[in-house]
């Protein structure tokens, strides 16, 4: 059928993981439920895009800085396309036939439509498949499994020292409740903490510690985990971890959190997130569709366009 052909879709970013996760978790979310080849474009820091032929994309889906930047040389090349831009772009609205910003950044119009946290990759599917993929490595660790997902320093937040003791804290309290653990560290976490969770971990037969050696086991974590432990500087991780219908529980740092509060908050009305008070809890909820609801408004865009 001519409605369910393949689409092209551009997929642009600046090739931060974080970054393009968001945009290209949308896409795969569109290629659910209709054929999507997607076509990955890194931007360089002047947002100029590299040529990618002769490749007319149906679709755009655009996050970070440079991609805004760029976003009007693709709009002029490929006027036909229906442009969608993740996270707010601060500038150049009338760009964009869809804007897909979090709840927290209180962004309104007529082409906005926001979600609580940010688009991600995570689906059923894909859990399955990092679950099957790491099989012989989670049979390693005793159940039941704690996933540690730890970010760094950002705009409003401070990994100090005390903040580092604290995690690493929490680490080990979790640890000694007879959990597994499987800790995983990102760019921005500071060389101190990485380095102490390396000296004390390295070798123990229950803790899987990932420093971006290797394969990423990222996806295998969450979907490993009976319990998942966040810190709180990073929206894409506790909307991932929110995702998967495990219990979620949020690990403070330094700083002040301002609009990230509004995150806590609907992460917790969802029934996704709790603060770590020392306690360990069972409960459920719905795993988080948001990506799954903004999808569903780019295929809305993509019907009224008669030629796509």
């Amino acid at each position: 059928m001519e409605s369910m052909r393949e689409l092209s879709c551009f997929v642009v970013s600046d090739g931060r993981r974080g970054i393009e996760n968001q945009a290209l978790g949308l896409a795969e979310a569109v290629g659910r439920v209709r054929p999507v080849r997607t076509f990955p474009i890194h931007l360089d820091k002047g947002g100029d895009p590299p040529d990618p032929g002769p490749i007319a994309p149906d679709l755009w889906i655009g996050c970070g800085r440079a991609a805004v930047k760029a976003a009007p040389g693709f709009r002029r090349a490929h006027p036909k396309a229906v442009m969608v831009y993740v996270q707010d772009p601060r500038t150049d609205h009338e760009i964009f036939d869809l804007i897909v910003p979090p709840r927290h950044d209180r962004l309104t119009g007529r082409t906005v439509l926001p979600i609580l946290g940010s688009p991600n990759r995570i689906h059923a599917d894909r859990l399955d498949e990092a679950k099957d993929s790491f099989s012989a490595e989670l049979a390693r660790l005793p159940g039941p499994r704690a996933a540690f997902l730890i970010g760094g320093d950002s705009k409003h937040h401070r990994f100090s020292t005390a903040a580092c003791d604290y995690l690493l804290g929490r680490t080990e309290q979790v640890r000694q409740m007879g959990l597994s653990l499987m800790i995983t560290t990102s760019r921005r976490t500071p060389p101190d903490l990485a380095h102490a969770l390396a000296e004390r971990y390295t070798d123990a037969d229950d803790v899987w510690l990932h420093r971006g050696d290797g394969a990423n086991p990222y996806f295998a974590f969450l979907a490993g985990a009976d319990f998942i432990f966040v810190t709180e500087d990073s929206t894409n991780m506790l909307t991932e971890a929110a995702a998967t219908g495990a219990p979620v529980y949020k690990l403070g740092v330094d700083g002040s959190p301002g609009k990230f509060r509004d995150l806590y908050a609907g992460l917790e009305g969802h029934g996704a997130l709790r603060p770590w008070l020392g306690t360990l809890q069972t409960w459920d909820y719905p795993p988080l569709h948001e990506t799954e609801r903004a999808a569903s408004r780019v295929l809305e865009i993509l019907a009224s366009n008669t030629e796509v």
